[in-house]
């Protein structure tokens, strides 16, 4: 199994579409064997999909993501865990121990057009988008829950 994660500085980056790196991780037995940093090549968006099937990724772990990277990760078998953050290495960690924080939902709504905060960015914050506005005073959810106000579009 692979796992990638999008990311800059040891942590996860937050816009799955304007990822530079990914730390790819090889499991086997539920533990982490190797893991190496990979640049993208200046793929971007829905192209990062193809990138990711070609080097054997079965789940990725990132922040914010877009429906048409959604989709094309989706039809490439990517299983997908959005609106995380924090440490890359932690997350993968938390993932294989099955306590990885996540929104299963996250998304980043400016690919329908508005100002926005990406997926994890605004995650338990006041004005924050995020897949559902978990615990987010005014929070923007991808099913409405808790209504839209503060920093949402």
């Amino acid at each position: 199994m692979k796992i990638a994660v999008t990311y800059e500085n040891g942590q996860i980056f937050q816009h799955f579409g304007h990822s530079e790196n990914f730390k790819i991780y090889s499991v086997e037995e539920g533990q982490v064997k190797n893991s190496e940093v990979v640049g993208t090549n200046g793929s971007g968006h829905g192209a990062l999909a193809g990138v990711l099937a070609s080097m054997g990724v079965t789940a990725l772990i990132c922040g914010g993501i877009g429906g048409g990277a959604r989709q094309a990760l989706d039809e490439a078998g990517i299983e997908i865990y959005g609106g995380a953050s924090g440490s890359a290495d932690d997350a993968v960690t938390a993932l294989l121990a099955g306590s990885l924080q996540f929104d299963p939902d996250a998304s980043c709504s400016h690919h329908e057009g508005g100002a926005h905060n990406c997926g994890g960015h605004g995650h338990g914050a006041e004005g924050g988008c995020g897949g559902h506005g978990h615990g987010a005073e005014g929070g923007c959810g991808g099913h409405g829950h808790g209504g839209c106000g503060g920093g949402c579009r």
